[in-house]
């Protein structure tokens, strides 16, 4: 803070015989201040406008598109940020709206965003995905073959994942479910729609206390890692050697696979 007040008095002793040059670079401050902090709320909000774009391309009598849905069942809520409802089967999307180059593998925990050097983990989308399908499998009594599980990421994305499931951007999204041209569910999609809908948790309170769960999880994780504890399965986290070194694994292998980033 006191930098920024440093900053702001100086501007204000340069420009103080120019109002209206000083006004105008305040504003200009400020604006770029907002940007920087909420970039990545204005990068997301951007991600899901393009993704309700091209789905909205999709033709309106064969598709049903619904956005941000949030469903409850046993197991706590689900936050689905796309179905597309079809006589070809149920898309269910997961939007990661990030950048640079993304690594992962189908049985992964976590898959890799690189930035240059730096490198973010994030939790498998595609295990992130299924727990989506399995409750919409249960709300609408269908078996999990009937959904499609797509994960979409950006057009600045540049993606390398070995997986049998379907991993795209934003530009190819509408062309991947098109793919599917064979009638597999013969009940009227708007009957499922309804279904969903009926059920899509509005409540602000429930929708922030999911968000808030998900904090809790990821650094509830982050804990058990920093006292060598495997987050899968409560296994002891020791270190082991490996064919491109040392790393940190689950003392539970093989049935647990856990690695720490």
């Amino acid at each position: 803070m006191k930098i920024v007040k440093s900053v702001i008095e100086r501007i204000i002793n340069i420009y103080s015989n120019n109002p209206k040059l000083l006004l105008e670079t305040i504003i200009i401050i400020t604006i770029g201040i907002l940007l920087k902090l909420y970039y990545p709320k204005i990068r997301g909000f951007m991600g899901e406008f393009w993704v309700k774009l091209e789905l909205g391309k999709l033709p309106k009598d064969k598709y049903v598109v619904l956005n941000d849905i949030v469903i409850k069942d046993e197991k706590g809520t689900h936050q689905i940020d796309h179905i597309v409802i079809s006589n070809f089967g149920i898309f269910v999307i997961e939007m990661k709206n990030y950048y640079g180059l993304i690594k992962g593998r189908e049985f992964d925990d976590k898959w890799c965003q690189h930035l240059g050097k730096t490198k973010y983990y994030f939790v498998n989308p595609i295990h992130q995905n299924y727990g989506h399908i399995k409750s919409l499998s249960n709300l609408l009594k269908l078996d999990d073959k009937y959904f499609i599980s797509i994960i979409c990421f950006s057009n600045q994305a540049k993606i390398d994942a070995k997986c049998s499931s379907i991993v795209t951007q934003v530009e190819f999204l509408r062309n991947e479910v098109l793919k599917y041209r064979d009638i597999i569910i013969n009940c009227n999609v708007n009957e499922l729609k309804n279904i969903i809908i009926s059920n899509n948790v509005v409540d602000k309170s429930i929708r922030k206390q999911h968000i808030n769960d998900i904090r809790f999880k990821v650094n509830h994780n982050k804990e058990l890692e920093r006292n060598m504890i495997c987050p899968k399965c409560g296994s002891e986290l020791v270190t082991k050697n490996g064919k491109y070194g040392k790393f940190i694994g689950c003392s539970n292998y093989p049935k647990c696979k856990y690695i720490m980033k």
